[in-house]
């Protein structure tokens, strides 16, 4: 199976409107962050899209990924399901609904951003979505299983996904010792890290990310859902305890 990096920034995005920090005037490709966003081809070439941002149509041109077989949602906020609607090309395509996998709670709200989706009489060009709503409990999608894992982003629950012997986990700065034990024995872990330091009322920040790694031992660990606060890749990388690493929009992983 292989990861593909869409996205690793917030939701703001790197470069930040009207930023002129040496992150978001850097000319490294590497500190140009879309907003978080991974795809996973499994061995059957099967196309698993894990959120669908405002960056999405960017993402996919840039990319050059023309097909999704299902599209998993972590959360319901912004910069992880408004690019949906950008999906029509593909759903015209293959002429089917397409799959969504999600809490019940973001179904929810993804059928009031998107009414025209859901309609009894669908305008002709409305995308149209095939909503699955998941548990906390181990499901198949696109003859792939899948293990969520459920973790604190601020007041709400968010899903991460294990697929094999690697986890991807954005918007999250609590996870309980429960959830805990479906991080083990990972050949990766992909974790959000939005700064190096002041504490995030939301999301993990470096010291988090370094225990968490200390403290769940996974082969590799690669930071994700990074701001530019946090600083050039470059300069950053470098630092990081060995094991880990700085993620960047386009890296691909094998597992």
């Amino acid at each position: 199976m292989k990861l593909k990096f869409l996205g690793t920034g917030t939701s703001q995005g790197v470069p930040v409107i009207g930023c002129t920090c040496e992150v978001c005037t850097s000319e490294n490709p590497k500190d140009n962050r879309l907003r978080s966003s991974v795809m996973v081809t499994t061995d059957e070439y099967r196309k698993i899209l894990i959120d669908c941002g405002p960056d999405f149509r960017q993402q996919m041109l840039t990319h050059k990924e023309n097909h999704i077989d299902v599209a998993l949602l972590t959360h319901e906020h912004n910069d992880h399901v408004i690019g949906l609607d950008d999906m029509r090309p593909l759903i015209f395509k293959t002429g089917k609904d397409m799959p969504l996998y999600c809490y019940s709670r973001v179904g929810n709200e993804v059928k009031k951003r998107f009414p025209y989706a859901f309609a009894d009489e669908k305008y002709p060009g409305a995308p149209a979505f095939e909503l699955h709503e998941i548990e906390n409990k181990p499901f198949t999608a696109a003859d792939t299983e899948i293990t969520p894992v459920e973790v604190v982003h601020f007041k709400i629950t968010a899903f991460g996904y294990r697929f094999k012997d690697l986890a991807y986990i954005t918007d999250a700065g609590f996870i309980s010792d429960t959830e805990k034990e479906k991080l083990k024995d990972l050949d990766v872990l992909i974790i959000n890290c939005i700064r190096k330091f002041d504490p995030h009322p939301a999301h993990f920040i470096l010291p988090d990310a370094i225990h968490l790694f200390e403290e769940l031992k996974p082969k590799k660990m690669f930071l994700t859902h990074l701001s530019h606060h946090f600083g050039l890749h470059d300069v950053e990388d470098k630092q990081l305890p060995p094991g880990m690493h700085l993620a960047y929009d386009g890296l691909e992983l094998n597992f």
